[in-house]
Order: structure tokens, then sequence, then C-alpha cells
């Protein structure tokens, strides 16, 4: 295994985790639509219970995605999360808020009253997604960084990077492609919340209600996910010269990279069929429930292709748009050989968990 291998593997591995952190973000997408979709005390409570059993999944992989980024490549955690901490912040709040909701809303006596703990699971269900989206934009739009690797021998003051202005990251929302992004994975979430719910929640009043709103979801998201996808496509890209690790723009970089790695080419077509695939049968057939399990692999696989993209290919994945040398690729940002070597041999026992989760996940939807 050489270096180069283990910098494109753990770009691999943290893709990866990215690409099912996006999936398991139904839970909020359902909870974004709990009165939408339960009318009712008891198809609300109905809702609410069905994602309870899940939450901690996704909250899991949040953690884990944040953990393996600072494991393996520990400039970007300190650049994004320590400058842009602000933006990070308030997405952490919003899942604070929801492990708070479903630990207080049932208790007998809670302070502030069921309906206020259920509107926490609303905002997380909008803000989560949203933010994440758009943290997610910033690399393939550049944030506002510096990175001064000699600031580490600067004792007062032994700062690595630093965000090039006082907005601590929410200047990404000042991008309007950003929130493009940012947008359409929120409305993704709550496709995958309503195909979730159609499939775990058996209440026929529940499931009508959720063929309707998926369409009034699955129209925005594609219309968004579309205009961002083809606008990136189009776009000039951050490139990285392979031999001096120079970063310049290179006119349609990320279309040359889906030209030159035509398997995530096929992945991203695949993945797009499936979602259709999901959303137009559960529309137009009132007994079909699985739609969650093609919509999922989908989701996967053009996340998956699309955080590759962004970083394999010799590309900047976190460009700057302070300074453009400042970029950081897989190259300059990744821990050391014998880190990566190190935690590659952890990493093969992933199989292992998500058998685990899989486990976990029928165990609880067994349970009454």
């Amino acid at each position: 295994m050489t270096y180069t291998f283990l910098q494109q593997y753990w770009w691999f591995i943290i893709s990866l985790l990215g690409a099912l952190l996006v999936f398991l973000m139904f839970v909020q997408g359902a909870n974004s639509l709990v009165y939408s979709l339960g009318y009712t005390e008891d198809g609300q409570r109905k809702i609410i219970e069905s994602t309870g059993r899940k939450w901690e999944i996704t909250f899991t992989t949040l953690v884990t995605f944040g953990g393996a980024f600072f494991a393996s490549f520990p400039l970007f955690y300190s650049t994004s999360f320590g400058g842009a901490y602000w933006l990070w912040m308030i997405i952490l709040f919003s899942f604070v808020l929801q492990a708070v909701s479903y630990e207080f809303q049932h208790r007998k006596g809670n302070l502030l009253g069921t309906p206020t703990y259920r509107w926490f699971l609303v905002l997380n269900g909008i803000i989560g997604p949203l933010l994440l989206g758009a943290a997610v934009a910033t690399f393939f739009n550049g944030s506002n960084f510096f990175v001064e690797k000699a600031s580490l021998t600067n004792i007062s003051a032994p700062v690595i990077s630093r965000w090039a202005n006082a907005s601590a990251g929410l200047d990404a929302l000042l991008d309007p492609w950003n929130l493009v992004l940012g947008f359409a994975v929120m409305f993704l979430a709550r496709v995958l919340g309503i195909l979730y719910i159609i499939n775990n929640v058996d209440d026929e009043d529940i499931r009508s209600r959720g063929s309707v709103r998926l369409i009034g979801c699955a129209v925005p998201f594609l219309v968004l996910f579309l205009g961002f996808f083809i606008r990136t496509l189009l776009k000039d890209g951050y490139a990285v010269d392979p031999s001096t690790g120079v970063v310049y723009m290179e006119e349609m970089k990320y279309l040359h990279n889906y030209i030159n790695m035509w398997p995530l080419t096929m992945l991203t077509i695949i993945g797009v069929v499936l979602l259709l695939y999901a959303i137009v049968r559960t529309i137009l057939s009132h007994t079909y429930i699985k739609g969650i399990w093609p919509a999922g692999i989908s989701v996967v696989l053009v996340v998956l292709s699309m955080l590759l993209v962004a970083g394999w290919g010799d590309t900047a994945y976190y460009p700057s748009n302070a300074s453009l040398q400042c970029s950081l690729t897989i190259t300059n940002s990744c821990s050391s050989e014998f880190t990566l070597r190190t935690m590659f041999y952890v990493s093969l026992l992933v199989p292992f968990v998500f058998g685990y989760i899989a486990y976990v996940w029928r165990v609880m939807d067994r349970k009454d």
C-alpha cells in the first residue's frame, strides 16, 4: 500500500460516510413533515415513534463522519470545523434539539409542553439538511479561509488556518448556489422521509397523504438538484498540478472528472434511475411501499460519486476563495502515512459495523 493509495482510500471512506449520512437524513425529512403527514395526535405519535427508532443511527453517522475527517484529513477539520464554527455549531445545535425532543416530549410534566418539543424536531428537519447541503456545496464553490503552516512556529498564536472574515462560516449562506444545494438536500430528506414513513408506518391515511406530499417535495428537489449539478459540470473547477501541487482553475473540471472516471458516471446514472423509479412507482401504486430502498441506494450512489469527483482526479476538494493556493487537497491535508496505514486496518471492521446496524434496524422495527 503506497501513501497515495491510502490517501485515495480514505477519501473514499469519507465520501461513503457522507453518502450514508445523506440517506439517513430521512429521519430529519420525516420529522419536518410530522404535522403535514400526521393530522391527528395518533398520526403524529406514529411518525415520531417510527423516526425515534432510527435517529441515533443518523446522529452516530454524523459524529463518525466528523471523527473520520479529523483522523484522516486533520487540516480540513481544523480549517472548516475550527474556522467555520458558527455554521457547524448551528448544525450540531439543531441535532441537540432533536435529542432533547425525543427525550422529553413524552415525559409527564415536561417544562415546555409536547408541541414545543415536536417543533424542535421540525426545526432540526429543516435546518440540519439545509445547512449540511450548503456546507457540502462549498466543496465545489469554495470557502473564504487562509492556511499558514508557518504560523505553527508562532508561540503566541500557533493557529495553522483562519477564516478570512468574521462570519465564521456563515458567509457560505451568501452564495446562492450553496443555498440551492442546501434546499435540494432539504427536499431530498423530505422525499426519503416520506418514503420511509410509507414503508414503516402501517396507516392508510398517512400513506395516502404521503403519496401526495411526495409530489410536492420531489419536484422542487429535482429542479434544484439538476440546476446545481448542471451548473457544477459547466463551471470552472479547482484543479491541482500533481507534480507541483499548484492549484489552478480549469474549465469544466468536474465534467472532465466524470468523463475520466467513467465508473462514477455510471453510478450516478444508475442512482438517478433508481430514485425516479422509487418516486414514480410510489406515486402511481397505492400498494407499493418499498420505495425507500431503491431511493436509499440511489442517494448513496449519487452522493458518493459527487464527493469522489470533488476530491479525486487531482482536484482541490476544499477550495479557498481567499487564496487559491491555500485550497485543500487530499495530498496536502491528510494525516501521516503511519496514521492512514494504521486506520486502514481498523477500517476493515466497517462491514461488521454495517451488519450490526442492519441487525439493530430489523430488531427496532420488530418492536411493538
